[in-house]
């Protein structure tokens, strides 16, 4: 796409991070469902215990609903008739673990029915996945509306691995998000699974003159070869998104200084010297990581767009 097509799309997207009327609040359901937190702490720990890759899986899921729309449980809808919702769109495809936010909700609605939106419900589970991943705690905002529009057509805006710098941050700017967001926020990297698809292109035919992608090193490069062989039709190959994909840590970025980034999009956070400083930052610090993370996660967070307080968050109202 051409940077002024892609100019023209941004003016369509409307995102606001919540001001005014809109503001969230931390204690938002202080009088109306005091106990919601630990009401969704206890849906994602019983499932957590069960599935180590649960956490992963609720924060790239909160991630996706909050870029199309803003955070308001979009990503949660069922395709309707003719209308292809959302999470079945190409890159939601490998979404899962939606019955924890299920199981949360029920539980909520149990103890305070169509008061707590399904779009807050994600915005807890995220954080806790993250918790339970040795990752850092904070105090969500809350106060979000579920969103009554889920199109798989709109999750083409939603940033792709192969994504160079440029592309990464026209794709958080429109969303009201810095450098040190996209920085911080790809940390979320450091939980997960990638299927071949998403880094395939990076390791045979990558260009005219190279077969594989000069920023990757070699040795890595030749672990995912074999790990994705060229005839290899695998419908689960993949590889973990860096080596200790279910701790929250600063491995990801660790990774990135040796050349072993899984995504052009994880490698090109080195082409830049401001990006490339908060890398090496954050890789030499832990701390300092967290902090930037919780920083960018309630910023993220804070992208209003919804309308209601669904009853099931699969369906509107």
């Amino acid at each position: 796409m051409g940077f002024v097509a892609a100019l023209c799309l941004s003016s369509v997207l409307v995102f606001s991070i919540s001001s005014g009327a809109d503001a969230l609040s931390l204690n938002y359901y202080e009088k109306t469902c005091p106990d919601v937190d630990s009401i969704v702490t206890k849906a994602v720990n019983n499932a957590v215990k069960k599935d180590k890759t649960v956490p992963a899986a609720l924060l790239r899921m909160h991630f996706h609903d909050c870029f199309i729309r803003g955070c308001d449980a979009s990503v949660l809808l069922n395709s309707k008739g003719n209308n292809k919702a959302e999470k079945d769109g190409p890159p939601n495809a490998s979404l899962h673990a939606f019955f924890v936010i299920d199981n949360a909700k029920k539980e909520v609605e149990a103890s305070c029915p169509g008061v707590v939106s399904c779009a807050d419900i994600l915005a807890l589970a995220a954080r806790d996945a993250v918790v339970f991943s040795g990752g850092p705690t904070w105090d969500v905002p809350k106060g979000r509306k579920d969103g009554r529009k889920s199109r798989a057509s709109e999750t083409t805006q939603l940033p792709s691995p192969a994504f160079n710098i440029a592309q990464l941050q026209q794709s958080f700017s429109q969303r009201g998000l810095s450098l040190d967001d996209l920085v911080a926020l790809s940390g979320g990297h450091t939980l997960g699974f990638s299927h071949c698809s998403s880094f395939q292109s990076r390791i045979r035919n990558f260009n005219a003159t190279h077969d594989i992608d000069p920023s990757m090193h070699p040795s890595f490069a030749a672990s995912l070869r074999s790990i994705c062989p060229k005839s290899n039709r695998a419908k689960n190959a993949g590889t973990t998104m860096d080596p200790s994909s279910t701790t929250f840590d600063n491995t990801y970025f660790k990774s990135i200084l040796q050349k072993k980034g899984l995504f052009s999009s994880d490698q090109s956070l080195l082409s830049t010297p401001k990006t490339k400083d908060l890398v090496t930052k954050f890789a030499s610090s832990k701390a300092n990581f967290n902090k930037a993370f919780v920083s960018s996660m309630i910023k993220m967070s804070s992208i209003t767009g919804g309308q209601e307080v669904r009853k099931d968050c699969r369906v509107v109202n």
